[in-house]
């Protein structure tokens, strides 16, 4: 292996590795998601790759497409820059409104009390509407909110692969590109999975009753802020 292809190789891992680790969008939702909706370790780890996956194969399509067609750099790097911004406003969006929809079901969920009269004695006791519409709510926000987020991962582009990778290695050869694609792609998954299981271990001995109505509305807030932090500060 040649000093070039070496340097490419290493350079590919470090910046999807940092890249990853950086953008608080590529874990934190699924962090979230997982504690609100009381995910298995294996089903987290599997949604979180499904996602991982299609984060990355819009960037190598497009990538792809300019190296074999000879496209700018210049014109790609526009690309992926309007779909960042895109996809990030979507997030922005998404999860205002899921936040705002979560706390008016935490809301609706609020424990109160209700009393009745037997016979002589007045009897009290509390409860929620929680249970006797938990099924319709699950089954709804169960589908949409994932598949929003999918959709926003989709076109999230990961901004150093084209530019950075897969042009120089276009200058090697195909199986360059190849290589480090390969490379970038494994280690960015990876290092979702690493983030996101090692999170969702540590917080799932930390009960916290009282806020449990909010965990949706907390899932809303999580997206809201991530996407804030990729069109504010370009995370």
């Amino acid at each position: 292996m040649t000093s070039e292809i070496m340097l490419l190789s290493i350079t590919a891992a470090t910046v999807a590795f940092v890249h990853t680790l950086l953008g608080p969008d590529h874990y934190l939702p699924f962090v979230a998601m997982a504690k609100a909706r009381g995910w298995t370790i294996a089903k987290t780890v599997k949604i979180t790759m499904l996602f991982g996956v299609g984060h990355i194969m819009g960037s190598i399509l497009i990538g792809l497409v300019g190296v074999y067609a000879g496209v700018q750099l210049g014109t790609l790097e526009w690309l992926e820059s309007t779909r960042g911004s895109f996809a990030a406003w979507i997030l922005i969006a998404f999860g205002l409104v899921y936040m705002v929809w979560g706390m008016r079901k935490a809301y609706k969920d609020r424990p109160h009390s209700h009393g009745h009269l037997h016979g002589s004695m007045w009897h009290t006791h509390q409860h929620n509407h929680h249970d006797k519409h938990a099924h319709v709510h699950k089954k709804a926000d169960g589908v949409v909110a994932p598949w929003t987020l999918f959709v926003v991962f989709v076109l999230g582009p990961c901004e150093a692969l084209i530019p950075v990778l897969m042009y120089p290695a276009a200058k090697q050869s195909m199986a360059i590109v190849f290589l480090v694609t390969s490379i970038f792609s494994i280690v960015t998954v990876l290092t979702m999975l690493m983030a996101v299981v090692f999170s969702v271990w540590g917080l799932k001995d930390i009960k916290l009753p009282k806020l449990e109505r909010f965990s949706h509305a907390l899932v809303g807030g999580t997206m809201f802020v991530c996407g804030c932090s990729i069109t504010l500060l370009g995370l």
